[in-house]
């Protein structure tokens, strides 16, 4: 698909165009004013004169050569158009008009029409129910909704999975003096996808970094393939997804599914992706805005210059939210700002120099001199904004902002400049920044501070990529990795033959056993389906022992009474043997009245923390891993980390680390801490497993696996296979 030629045109004809239509004058307009230089033809069939210019009747009348048609007309007059183009050699594309896929099941059978057709034709067709594009970078801007002016050339690229919000999303950036390479709106997406737009945007040299407005991601495996391009590349991508709200879970019987939700892998997904998630357009501009600005941070150690100490606790305060560290100024930074902030002042990080900038103008640039040096920082914040109203005599203030400008962009150190509140950035500031080069202004504390972390997390995952470069991985449509293959050769035999054709629930005895064999450490049982034989398994574990339920397809044996702790002799032995096989039996919709109904005998495990390890597949994105804090609270406390597979040891200990309960695992209040790395090591073996049993597993899940020292051990599994 010629995507850089559909961005590109030298010729343009409006084809619908009419007097009687704001698209079309708008779209019009938008050429003729903000840099087109190529031919544009309007086409009605109707001819005449239109806009004040001459039409022709069809494509096909058009003198010169078209590059791009930018199409108007009735739905049911799209079709025809884009034959007729066809046969006159355009190739190129934007259907404004709507009512398709959109509108019911007949605008759906016209929209395929119009992608088999594009298909076989070999055309580049942006739309239907778009608003077009904006090339701001070459000057071309067939749009159907009026362009603020100016419009602001930059280097981010916007791509939009709405037409409605472009305007606003352009309209934001502008006043927050954020230009843009290319805006797109998308519309349906019948021939041309997001993703073919971010692929032209990486290799578009114009464009440093990526917005994205998503409604839906609608081929993971293509998205994935284009953001491991972009963070390579060095082209960061942000995205406001919406769609946050929780939807059902994967599978009935596995906990892990109901802590699976779709949002929930988005943000797995986004993450292993190197994509910063935003939740507002405010932060879509201006987190995509900073990062085209300043490009990669060399880390999270913060130091920050301001005049204010109200300020100075609020960035303190976000960030801590944001990860982010404020270091002590080194001994020779200290020595060097006390001579240089007022005896009134007190020298920290972030530092405040105080209201006295109003009467000493250059303490602000020599206390920045003094932190861009510190060795241990590794960039620096300066609070300060372009100014909003023009003074009557501006030479000094131009000076000013220049001398500024000037050492920043000597400073050794990546140099912030964040506003105090989000506010529009005023015609004077603007022109100030321009003849100055003073440099971007991220738009107030909240919103700046969250760009700056994310900034951050961005350089850290795109120097994760270069160091240790991850192969593309297909996903299929069910989300089969193409891992597989080489994580089986790598378990071999422990792999059974029937994983190729199993169905249905594996409770815990076969569950456990599947584990076991494959490496990972399960505690010591055995099956018995009479009491005596329980009672004799009980004494060669010794007690105290666990009975549980046994049956073919039980899942959740505690929901059913299924479950005795702590049993210290026969009898008891005997009494919970009874207990629980006729809680099976009389179970609701159990199904087992007929079957075989035992009990599992284990002994019994005290002490250490209990997590929850599970992998479900999710239809889209492929195996998804889970791991929390478990036992019978997991769905209560929902603790839980995901990642995407593959993941290795070292990205399970990145896990275990977001938890709110890695305080736990530490060795809270004078417990035994974990060693975390033997944890991690388990987890990813179980995470191989998973994608080495192929395209049948639905879920795999080990709840609990009793984390206690270096003792690490799955104490209950369940394996759901897809039917």
């Amino acid at each position: 698909m010629a995507v850089a030629q559909l961005f590109n045109p030298r010729s343009i004809a409006l084809v619908g165009a009419t007097d009687k239509s704001g698209w079309s004058i708008s779209t019009l307009l938008n050429l003729r004013t903000h840099g087109f230089t190529g031919e544009v033809y309007l086409v009605n069939p109707r001819g005449g004169v239109v806009h004040g210019e001459p039409a022709h009747r069809s494509l096909s009348e058009v003198p010169g050569p078209v590059d791009l048609a930018y199409v108007m007309v009735p739905t049911t007059a799209v079709l025809p158009v884009l034959r007729e183009g066809a046969a006159a050699g355009v190739t190129s594309y934007v259907v404004l008009t709507a009512g398709f896929g959109e509108a019911g099941e007949e605008g759906a059978r016209m929209e395929a029409e119009i992608a088999a057709f594009a298909r076989d034709n070999g055309l580049t067709v942006l739309g239907p129910n778009g608003n077009g594009f904006i090339n701001a970078a070459a000057g071309i801007t067939p749009y159907g909704l009026p362009i603020p002016s100016p419009l602001l050339r930059g280097s981010v690229g916007v791509v939009l999975q709405s037409g409605a919000l472009a305007s606003s999303v352009l309209g934001f950036a502008q006043a927050r003096n954020v230009g843009v390479s290319l805006l797109t709106s998308m519309g349906n997406e019948s021939a041309l996808t997001v993703t073919d737009v971010v692929d032209y945007l990486v290799d578009d040299p114009a464009t440093r970094a990526i917005a994205l407005f998503l409604e839906s991601v609608r081929d993971p495996g293509e998205f994935s393939r284009v953001a491991r391009r972009a963070l390579l590349a060095g082209k960061p991508i942000v995205a406001l997804k919406i769609g946050r709200s929780g939807l059902a879970s994967r599978t009935a019987q596995a906990h892990t599914g109901a802590l699976v939700g779709d949002d929930n892998v988005i943000d797995a997904a986004f993450r292993g992706l190197g994509v910063i998630r935003v939740r507002s357009l405010e932060d879509l501009i201006i987190t995509a805005g900073l990062l085209a600005e300043v490009g990669p941070l060399p880390g999270p150690r913060l130091g920050v210059v301001t005049p204010s100490g109200g300020a100075s606790e609020i960035i303190a305060d976000r960030a801590e939210d944001e990860g982010l560290e404020l270091p002590p100024f080194a001994p020779e930074t200290a020595a060097r700002l006390e001579r240089i902030v007022p005896a009134f002042g007190t020298v920290q990080n972030p530092l405040d120099v105080t209201g006295y900038v109003l009467v000493d103008r250059t303490l602000l640039a020599r206390a920045l001199e003094a932190v861009t040096a510190d060795p241990g920082i590794d960039a620096v914040v300066l609070l300060s904004e372009p100014p909003r109203l023009a003074p009557a005599h501006p030479a000094p203030v131009l000076a000013a902002y220049a001398a500024s400008a000037k050492q920043i962009a000597g400073s050794p150190l990546p140099v912030v400049v964040m506003g105090n509140a989000l506010v529009d950035v005023t015609e004077f500031g603007r022109a100030v920044q321009e003849e100055t080069g003073f440099p971007h202004v991220v738009g107030g504390i909240e919103h700046g501070m969250q760009a700056i972390g994310a900034a951050v997390r961005w350089s850290e995952a795109r120097r994760a990529a270069l160091a240790a470069p991850v192969a593309e991985r297909p996903v299929s449509g069910d989300g089969v990795s193409g891992d597989t293959v080489a994580e089986a050769a790598v378990f071999g035999g422990a792999v059974p033959a029937e994983a190729a054709s199993a169905s249905g629930v594996w409770a815990e005895h076969r569950a456990a056993a599947l584990l076991s064999a494959a490496g990972i450490p399960v505690v010591p049982s055995e099956q018995a389906y009479e009491e005596e034989a329980a009672v004799a398994a009980a004494g060669r574990f010794g007690y105290p022992v666990v009975l549980k339920a046994s049956a073919e397809g039980l899942g959740h044996k505690s929901d059913i009474g299924g479950v005795r702790l702590g049993l210290t002799g026969p009898e008891e032995v005997r009494s919970a043997y009874r207990e629980i096989v006729a809680a099976v039996r009389t179970a609701p919709g159990a199904g087992h009245a007929g079957g075989a109904v035992g009990v599992l005998v284990q002994p019994q495990r005290r002490g250490g923390v209990e997590l929850l390890v599970g992998v479900v597949r999710d239809p889209g994105w492929g195996l998804t891993l889970a791991v929390g804090l478990g036992g019978v609270w997991v769905e209560v406390l929902r603790d839980t980390a995901l990642r995407l597979l593959p993941v290795d040891a070292r990205e399970v200990r990145r896990a275990l680390g977001e938890l709110r309960g890695v305080r736990l695992l530490e060795g809270a209040r004078g417990a035994e801490p974990a060693d975390l790395d033997a944890v991690a090591a388990v987890v990813a073996r179980v995470a191989a497993y998973a994608q080495a049993l192929g395209p049948r597993l639905e879920a795999l899940e080990i709840n609990p696996l009793l984390v206690a020292g270096s003792r690490v051990e799955a104490l209950d599994a369940l394996v759901t296979w897809r039917e």
